[in-house]
């Protein structure tokens, strides 16, 4: 019941086994707020919670510029990696996609140790929260998807160990716009709202809707003074020339909250400009020499586990080399069985083969005797064929010479016929001559005069000309234009199609899906300011109240 604040927040370090404790305080819920536990005053007569439990959250108050320089427990970091983790996947950090994936593989460092694909296989994190919801909705990637990018990350940090993945986790965070702020709503004299963000660099001005860009910062060795009169607070800078900035807040125990931590950010950022205590030193020497006892032991481990693979390769090429060996044995013996069944077969082979070849000399003689019969006989028909062959050609050369003598019987035939005609011809005309001289009197028929001939027939065949159109060639070749001007039209649909196909996927990406802060982290990499570069301008720059 006496216990003041310090008591029991030493009594959590103590359990914890922390020695920088200026880090970190008690927190507790009052009404809309929060507050922290004063170390000087009793527990129970501040505005704890009046149920039971009363329930404190050991947090980090204040955070340190540089993680690796100024964290020197194991604990310590440990508890940091913790702390950062739960506001990034929480979303009370902005961290960009990329960024998330990773420090989601050394998330998975920290706690799986290093990468081994036999045992870290796929849906080994099925189960884990390693990404915020925020980035999962950005992108049309399914959790195996996302896995085997962090896993991807995750294999290339091999040979580190698991405190150092948290650090190089806190590394990579600590340059995000938004780790360490404790943002507070203010209005300034004009009554316009604003965001007062503190952090260990100073206090810095925000619009309400853009966390991570300040308006104007103010760093601790450029302020003269802070205090707070009821509702405003008055910020004087260093140099007098400058304007007083004065603001007020909703509550007074807003502006307790504000004071309380400015002060201990202040307190740290001198701290750290000066030699280390004593305490710190020691702390710091104690951890180099722990540190150098792990990487002495780290490296003994790897040496002997170097040793151990070595041996098992070892082992198993030798099993290997006497498996091949046993293999070689068996392989030998059965062909040794198969020689000796072999050479039975072989005998017995050559036994049968010298009968055949008894009787296949028997047969030899009986086909040298046929051979001879079949080689009279073949001359004895050879003989025919020559006589037969020469008949042929006789009788050929008959038949060529009776085919002549019919075309000359021919021929006289129709000189006979021809001569008959003539000498028909001739009798006619004798006959008529007869007549005429033994009759004086000619008798002309009435009609055509006797001199009068019919007309010879002509007929005259008339030339048809046909000119032929190749319609078919102008045909295909207009097919062929219609389906090229088809084609091109279809080309340049697809590529239409895959434009609009494209803008979709984008605006499904980035543009549709985006947060007001994303927008505002993409503008800034585009521009090419960082958290640091951005406090330096603003606070070069700032020359009064905003």
């Amino acid at each position: 019941v006496k216990w003041k604040g310090k008591d029991l927040f030493d009594l959590v370090c103590r359990t914890l086994g922390l020695r920088e404790t200026w880090f970190f305080g008690l927190q507790y819920n009052i009404k809309d707020t929060f507050a922290w536990l004063k170390m000087e005053k009793r527990v129970l007569d501040q505005e704890v919670p009046k149920e039971e439990p009363i329930t404190f959250y050991f947090l980090a108050k204040f955070y340190p510029e540089n993680a690796e320089e100024e964290l020197v427990q194991d604990i310590t970091q440990h508890l940091f990696f913790l702390q950062v983790k739960k506001k990034i996947l929480e979303e009370e950090i902005h961290c960009p996609p990329e960024a998330s994936v990773l420090l989601a593989s050394y998330a998975v460092h920290a706690k799986y140790g290093e990468y081994d694909p036999n045992v870290h296989k796929p849906g080994f994190l099925a189960e884990e929260e390693l990404l915020p919801k925020r980035v999962i909705n950005l992108y049309q990637m399914t959790a195996e998807m996302w896995e085997e990018r962090i896993t991807a990350c995750y294999a290339e940090h091999r040979g580190r160990t698991r405190d150092e993945a948290e650090m190089e986790y806190l590394k990579i965070a600590q340059d995000l716009d938004m780790y360490g702020v404790n943002y507070f709503l203010i209005r300034n004299k004009k009554g316009t709202d604003l965001l007062l963000g503190v952090d260990a660099l100073g206090l810095h001005i925000y619009e309400p809707d853009n966390r991570l860009t300040p308006k104007c910062s103010f760093p601790w060795n450029e302020i003269r003074n802070i205090s707070y009169s009821d509702k405003e607070f008055t910020i004087k800078p260093l140099d007098k020339k400058t304007n007083v900035f004065k603001f007020n807040s909703s509550r007074l125990r807003v502006n307790k909250l504000i004071l309380q931590l400015c002060i201990g950010n202040h307190d740290l950022f001198m701290r750290r400009r000066r030699v280390d205590s004593l305490e710190v030193q020691q702390m710091k020497a104690q951890a180099r020499e722990e540190r150098a006892r792990k990487q002495v032991e780290r490296q003994r481990l790897q040496r002997e586990k170097q040793l151990r693979e070595e041996a098992e390769r070892a082992r198993d090429e030798l099993e290997r080399r006497l498996i091949q060996l046993q293999d070689e044995a068996h392989m030998a013996n059965e062909a040794l069985l198969r020689s000796e069944q072999t050479a039975d077969l072989l005998a017995e082979k050559a036994q049968i083969a010298e009968e055949e070849a008894k009787l296949l000399a028997q047969k030899a003689a009986e086909a040298e005797t046929e051979m001879q019969r079949i080689k009279v006989t073949a001359i004895r028909g050879q003989e025919e064929r020559r006589l037969m062959e020469q008949k042929m050609l006789e009788a050929e050369m008959l038949a060529l010479k009776m085919a002549e003598e019919s075309e000359r019987r021919a021929k006289e035939a129709e000189q006979l016929k021809q001569d008959l005609q003539e000498a028909r011809e001739s009798e006619r005309r004798a006959k008529h001559k007869l007549l005429e001289i033994t009759s004086r009197d000619v008798y002309t028929p009435p009609g055509l005069p006797a001199d009068s001939m019919p007309p010879d027939l002509n007929y005259s065949r008339e030339n048809l000309s046909f000119d032929f159109k190749d319609t078919d060639m102008k045909r295909l070749s207009m097919e062929i234009e219609k389906e090229k001007v088809e084609y091109m039209e279809k080309s340049k649909h697809l590529q239409e199609q895959l434009n609009e196909l494209k803008t979709e996927i984008e605006s499904l990406k980035l543009k549709e899906r985006e947060t007001p802060l994303d927008i505002i982290h993409n503008q800034n990499t585009e521009q090419g300011t960082s958290k640091h570069s951005n406090f330096k301008k603003v606070s070069a720059k700032f020359v009064g109240g905003p």
